[in-house]
């Protein structure tokens, strides 16, 4: 049982349907397609060959965990493309609305726009079954990521101390977004529907339980800009 203030049922590995682990890998797949293509993106707008090069080894890692996660899908006898096909909509929106203008944006993409899928995926695991869950969790992103963008965003911040509110208007417009876009990735596929949220099966999390999820991300992003000195 999940020790949070909303409901969230046991995560059974008898109860768990299969269709919805299916979908959800699928989500994770596709998200780490698109960071692949994302931190690429932001390494070309890098002013260093150093940064780069760091960029560009993030980049690798990010594709491949999408081939570990299309191999899963494989095991299972999903094709990847079907399986990340239900979220091309709603993750190409989020993308197409938080468009890096510069190398500063692209950082602060990578450090929060990620952060928030991150956090997003690791409540989730709360009710899948044992092995999937570890299997997402080992496949989000660890804290070099995150330090690696932190550290030169609070560089570039004090340096320039006009790119404050530049940034802390981007990541308040990426949570905004952010929270949107997870709700409508909940909605648009049932079976990941049935696999997160209780709908009188006694498994996943009830409405309560979901707004609090949500709420959590928003903590979490306050704290998260915070750390480099902005209001969220």
């Amino acid at each position: 049982m999940i020790e949070h203030s909303g409901t969230v049922a046991s995560a059974g590995t008898s109860s768990v349907p299969e269709a919805g682990v299916a979908s959800l890998l699928g989500v994770l797949a596709y998200g780490e397609l698109m960071a692949f293509f994302d931190v690429a993106r932001v390494a070309e707008m890098a002013p260093t060959v150093r940064s780069q090069q760091e960029l560009g080894a993030l980049a690798a890692r990010e594709y491949a965990v999408y081939e570990q996660l299309s191999g899963r899908l494989r095991q299972m006898g999903v094709e990847p493309a079907e399986a990340m096909q239900p979220f091309h909509e709603p993750f190409d929106n989020w993308h197409a609305r938080i468009t890096p203008a510069d190398w500063h944006e692209g950082l602060m993409k990578i450090y929060a726009g990620a952060a928030i899928a991150t956090d997003f995926y690791r409540e989730l695991t709360d009710v899948l079954d044992p092995q999937t869950a570890a299997m997402v969790r080992e496949a989000l992103p660890d804290d070099e990521q995150a330090a690696l963008a932190r550290t030169a965003l609070l560089e570039a911040i004090e340096q320039d101390d006009r790119l404050a509110g530049r940034l802390a208007l981007l990541g308040r417009r990426m949570m905004g977004e952010a929270l949107s876009q997870a709700q409508l990735v909940a909605l648009v596929n049932d079976d990941l529907l049935d696999l997160i949220m209780d709908r009188g099966t006694g498994q996943g999390f009830d409405l309560v339980g979901f707004q609090q999820l949500l709420a959590r991300l928003g903590e979490k992003h306050t704290r998260r800009m915070a750390a480099l000195g902005l209001d969220a």
